[in-house]
């Protein structure tokens, strides 16, 4: 097999693991897969492959010669899928014959490839780059679906949970606590009078209003928090490992940190403000307990703006409205 250069289409550099302790295929592929500007790593053993792609530095192809001492090329691609971080990683089988057993395993999808040892380096060249294609093609399906789907998860302004990610969520939280006897809590707040908002500053004004509310909140919660809107004006949050204690604290904390602060909308500086309702789970039916933060945020919302009520707990009194006019703030807010 004499040398010849060949290119792969424009990419960062590409790692090709050759799995071989063949010297005359060795000596004939490494120059050819250099001039392709891979970087090529050679293993002698099965052993050395399967270190490779858990290393540090995992392979983006391997060429896989049958003759590969260690183990049996059935059992090592077996291996190979079970222990690579990609299960998509695509793998390049050498063999001296298209055996039934090489082309079983080729439909099978155990193998993306099947390359003859006596093949000339155009023919490396033609398959290598079909190879390569391919999985990039398939990479670039996977990310569009993943981001279809993550599209039907979200609220399309705001990018939180939107109501019916919401519940599926919830159910799935509900379940780990109760296998862990641990608590959740969930916190459903609705903006104070935000039609009027709507009509003094119109909806595109508003939506932005809402996404600045979301980032606020968002930037409270820790990473295995829950958030999401599920009506218009209305936020909940879903908060495993959390007591209603722990839950009223954070509560609080909304109440100050997202609403006292003026958002800036259109030229204007606003005051919002919202009410609260908690609910804890104990381990039940996430339906009920969210009838409860709502029957708590009714309550609140019968108390006066700023309200914070727990399902529960007998009706607090009205909180005294935050500051949020300050002599440092310099804005002129717009209140209602």
């Amino acid at each position: 097999m004499g040398q010849e250069n060949f290119r792969m289409p424009a990419h960062a550099q590409l790692t090709f693991l050759l799995a071989s302790s063949d010297t005359d295929l060795l000596t004939a592929m490494e120059p050819t897969l250099l001039a392709a500007g891979a970087r090529v790593d050679i293993v002698l053993s099965a052993e050395a492959a399967l270190a490779s792609i858990s290393g540090p530095r995992p392979p983006n192809l391997i060429l896989l010669d049958e003759q590969l001492p260690g183990m049996p090329t059935g059992q090592l691609l077996a291996a190979f899928r079970a222990d690579s971080e990609s299960p998509t990683l695509p793998i390049v089988l050498i063999a001296d014959t298209a055996a039934q057993e090489w082309v079983d395993r080729l439909a099978e999808g155990a193998v993306d490839d099947l390359i003859l040892r006596s093949a000339e380096p155009a023919y490396w060249q033609l398959r290598l780059d079909l190879v390569l294609r391919s999985q990039r093609v398939a990479h670039e399906l996977e990310t569009l679906r993943d981001a279809s789907l993550r599209n039907t998860q979200l609220d399309h302004l705001t990018g939180v949970y939107n109501r019916e990610s919401l519940l599926a969520t919830l159910f799935r939280e509900t379940d780990r606590a109760q296998r862990s006897q641990g608590s959740m809590c969930l916190v459903l707040f609705d903006i104070d009078d935000f039609g009027h908002w709507n009509s003094r500053l119109g909806v595109n004004a508003c939506d932005e209003l809402l996404c600045q509310v979301a980032s606020r909140t968002a930037t409270l919660l820790r990473s295995y928090d829950v958030l999401g809107r599920p009506g218009m004006d209305e936020f909940l949050i879903a908060l495993p490992s959390c007591t209603p204690a722990s839950a009223m604290a954070l509560t609080e904390r909304l109440r100050i940190e997202v609403f006292a602060a003026p958002f800036h909308v259109s030229g204007e500086a606003i005051r919002l403000s919202a009410c609260f309702g908690i609910a804890a789970s104990h381990g039940r039916s996430p339906v009920v307990v969210l009838r409860e933060a709502e029957k708590a945020l009714e309550w609140a919302k019968a108390a006066g703006p700023e309200s914070i009520q727990c399902f529960g707990s007998p009706p607090q009194p009205l909180s005294s409205p935050v500051t949020f006019l300050s002599a440092s703030s310099g804005d002129e807010l717009l209140a209602w």
